[in-house]
């Protein structure tokens, strides 16, 4: 090929594009992603729907488990309507849990969420599985963290699985291939604004 000035000139090939060994497998099947969203700012949940719903839109399948949750909040709803290929469900009541002294109720339905964890993860059946407060799960000693870590070493290779909720513990952050960390800045509970539809639920 010949430049401008008329002298003849090498033009390099681009470079051959490689896939990243995270995102697939020596087989060049689909290498699934461990992701934590921790910290004390607001949208860790609708970050990870809304990684549900990206995935949803490429055709996958996603279950959901809502640990420390009881209420139907709107994307509950919305998946119940709306979106087939997305199940959610709730394993906690609809109130505040105590750090220090959980109901026996709040310790049995997380430790029913971990087992549902288990055997949806062991399945085969979904492509990305999200554990979601798991983290705070985890953290107020409703579940054992070596049950969690066992969950993450042992899952299908193929399968995405997100976990959130603050208090994120170190060897499941060590575990991860993406930490993306939430925090508060401001919030608008400390103008006395109070949790509305839409917003919080």
């Amino acid at each position: 090929m010949k430049s401008s000035s008329g002298n003849v000139s090498t033009v390099k090939k681009p470079a051959k594009k490689m896939t990243s060994p995270s995102a697939k497998n020596a087989k060049g099947k689909k290498r699934g992603l461990v992701i934590v969203i921790t910290g004390n700012g607001k949208g860790k949940t609708t970050s990870a729907f809304g990684q549900a719903l990206r995935a949803v839109g490429q055709g996958y399948k996603v279950f959901i488990i809502q640990f420390m949750k009881g209420r139907s909040y709107g994307e509950c709803v919305a998946a119940e309507k709306y979106l087939p290929r997305l199940t959610v469900h709730r394993s906690g009541l609809d109130s505040f849990v105590m750090r220090d002294h959980p109901a026996p109720a709040d310790i049995e339905l997380a430790r029913q969420g971990l087992e549902l964890a288990k055997k949806v993860v062991a399945s085969g059946k979904y492509d990305m599985v999200i554990l979601d407060e798991i983290n705070v799960a985890v953290d107020f000693k409703l579940i054992p963290l070596q049950d969690v870590i066992q969950l993450i070493e042992n899952k299908p290779p193929s399968l995405d699985l997100i976990l959130t909720g603050r208090y994120a513990a170190k060897k499941i952050i060590g575990l991860a291939d993406t930490v993306s960390e939430v925090r508060e800045i401001k919030h608008h509970y400390a103008a006395g604004i109070k949790d509305r539809a839409g917003i919080e639920y």
